[in-house]
């Protein structure tokens, strides 16, 4: 009997919760699971109701990367030339892609391991907060390949080349703890804390200027890759946009009256 296992969707309040669950396998994704998460993510991208995204896995693991025998099972015929070139930017490539271009601020909790794609699913989120127990790891060359769904570009941004390649040549893996003295996440937290550090941080993120928040994620991918005028070119079209929202004139109005503001992410 085969697990294909399956992402579940949750919803509390404005937050999506997105749960991979196939703990017998560590998570690892399965293409029914990459195309559910590819929807979902879609789907959540055009909900205006929606103001947080949270990823997590099932069990003791996040996710253990894309499962290449699952993916080979039941056949022996020799895939078409080009197959990868031609399959994955449909699929794990299109999930960091959705992760990282929508406008939701999305945050990871991580248990145990985070491998390969499911390292850089937990990479790409704008927050991963980890277990002191989870590992990261990019297994790539380990196993006679090279790097792929984004790690070559994630890793040297957020922790620099010299530790990228301990990661991706040496297929280094790394503790939570020093995941987040490097900056390759955003914390690491005893397990027992995970959950209620990850449900303060979405909620506080549930709770800003939702506009301005995508905006801003919007502005800092945008600006990694520009000149500093470019960039402020680019802050400017966003400052325009975030000034029309009805959250800009809470921010004033709660400014004004010396009061926290009430966003609503209009």
């Amino acid at each position: 009997m085969s697990d294909d296992g399956s992402v579940r969707t949750h919803r509390e309040g404005a937050v999506l919760h997105l749960t991979l669950d196939r703990p017998g396998r560590r998570n690892a994704l399965t293409h029914s699971m990459t195309y559910a998460l590819i929807e979902a993510l879609t789907a959540a991208a055009t909900d205006d109701t929606l103001r947080a995204l949270h990823i997590t896995g099932v069990g003791d693991d996040f996710c253990a990367g894309a499962d290449w025998l699952a993916t080979n099972a039941g056949t022996h015929e020799r895939p078409r030339t080009a197959d990868l070139v031609r399959r994955i930017p449909h699929t794990s490539h299109r999930v960091v892609e959705l992760v990282h271009h929508i406008h939701l601020p999305v945050v990871c909790s991580v248990r145990g391991w985070a491998v390969g794609l499911g390292c850089n699913l937990a990479l790409v989120a704008d927050f991963a907060v980890a277990a002191e127990d989870a590992v990261f790891w990019e297994p790539f060359t380990c196993r006679g390949f090279s790097p792929d769904s984004g790690a070559s570009w994630l890793l040297p941004r957020l922790i620099g080349v010299a530790r990228a390649k301990r990661m991706l040549l040496l297929g280094e893996k790394v503790g939570a703890a020093v995941a987040a003295d490097w900056g390759l996440i955003h914390q690491a937290v005893p397990r027992d804390e995970l959950d209620a550090m990850v449900n303060g941080l979405l909620a506080q993120l549930a709770a800003g200027p939702t506009v301005a928040l995508g905006l801003a994620k919007q502005a800092i991918h945008h600006g990694q890759h520009t000149t500093l005028e470019q960039t402020m070119t680019q802050e400017l079209f966003n400052l325009e946009l975030s000034c029309r929202t009805s959250d800009f004139k809470e921010g004033l109005a709660a400014f004004r009256e010396r009061r926290t503001p009430d966003f609503h992410g209009r």
